[in-house]
């Protein structure tokens, strides 16, 4: 059977049924049309959205532009990838771990629980064979994806009440996607995956006990401090997240080398800036979130311990798939390998750069 064919034919059948305009051609000028998993100007993943749109306009002198459509206007933000995957749209601006239903291994390209830190994600991605993984997974269901945006270390999550231990999660109504959903779904915890337009009110409402969104940045303009106040800035589940664009495989394979190279560098500086941002930003919302009567936490060990334990059974479970523990392998090895070296250079740098500083 042909995989792509099937998986295309698959996604047609789920994704909206809304047709979309064939491509704007005019003196060698192309447009194309994507679709995100965002509402317009939300903080951070609008502005990756913004700066890929912005690249690829100017690396190409306006040749090939794009036309970014919030959640919504064209498909719901979770059903971009099939849209897309079917020829609906020409791309999308998304999370990958929002569609582990077409593929667990996807994750690993957005971020997956004790995974990689950011700088590490970007040695597997860019030096070693992350890319290439992702672009055989993807191309399974017809697309090209590119790493464009990174959130870094998202928080640990927004909570009415305190979590006191792992029982805590008994009956919890909480939002979380990836496979950090599967772990606390393992500890008991009734979990849904929302997308950023949903959270507020399903959270205001009770309809949610609590969830996990991005960051103090973003999580302030989501206004998530104004139905709940407890928050835990660390968490286990996305220490590095990636944001992805896609690109239909066919539309990709028809622009000219010239169109395709701009995506792929309009992405990964993306991709840094992204990254950039969401830290710069991070720590003076959270100093505006604590003055405003948020309480900060941390997870106490045993509830570390119960993520552990739940994410080694998770991604066990998971590598009955075998591009999935192809993947995780690539991702573990490459762990090894950075950690080995930046724990004797930067590790110790930092550790010393702190302790003689505060002898000053």
């Amino acid at each position: 059977m042909d995989r792509r064919k099937f998986f295309k034919t698959a996604a047609l059948g789920g994704a909206s049924a809304t047709a979309l305009a064939a491509p704007a051609l005019s003196q060698g000028r192309e447009q194309l049309t994507m679709v995100t998993s965002w509402p317009r100007g939300l903080a951070g993943v609008w502005d990756s959205v913004e700066r890929v749109v912005n690249n690829v306009a100017d690396i190409t002198d306006g040749t090939l532009t794009i036309d970014a459509k919030a959640s919504g206007e064209l498909v719901g933000g979770l059903q971009v990838f099939d849209a897309v995957s079917a020829g609906q749209a020409d791309m999308y601006h998304a999370a990958d771990y929002y569609f582990l239903g077409q593929s667990k291994a996807l994750a690993f390209f957005s971020a997956v629980p004790f995974g990689m830190t950011v700088s590490e994600y970007m040695v597997w991605y860019y030096a070693q064979d992350g890319m290439k993984l992702h672009h055989e997974l993807t191309e399974i269901f017809g697309l090209r994806n590119f790493s464009a945006g990174n959130t870094g270390a998202q928080g640990g999550g927004w909570f009415r009440n305190p979590i006191n231990s792992a029982q805590d999660f008994q009956g919890l109504k909480f939002r979380m996607p990836g496979l950090g959903g599967e772990v606390v779904a393992k500890l008991g915890a009734s979990v849904q995956v929302l997308p950023a337009s949903e959270i507020y009110q399903a959270l205001s409402t009770g309809a949610i006990d609590g969830t996990e969104w991005i960051g103090p940045w973003s999580d302030e303009k989501l206004g998530l401090q104004e139905v709940a106040k407890h928050y835990y800035p660390a968490g286990f589940h996305e220490p590095a997240t990636g944001l992805q664009v896609s690109v239909n495989l066919d539309r990709f394979n028809s622009l000219s080398r010239a169109h395709q190279r701009a995506i792929e560098v309009a992405a990964a500086e993306a991709h840094q800036h992204n990254y950039s941002l969401f830290v710069a930003n991070n720590g003076p919302a959270l100093q505006r979130l604590v003055a405003a009567g948020v309480q900060t936490h941390e997870f106490t060990e045993d509830v570390w311990d119960a993520y552990g334990a739940a994410t080694a059974e998770v991604m066990e479970e998971n590598r009955s798939d075998e591009f999935f523990a192809q993947i995780h392998d690539s991702v573990l090895k490459s762990m090894k390998d950075t950690s080995n070296w930046v724990s004797k250079s930067d590790g110790v740098y930092t550790a010393q750069r702190d302790r003689v500083l505060a002898s000053l």
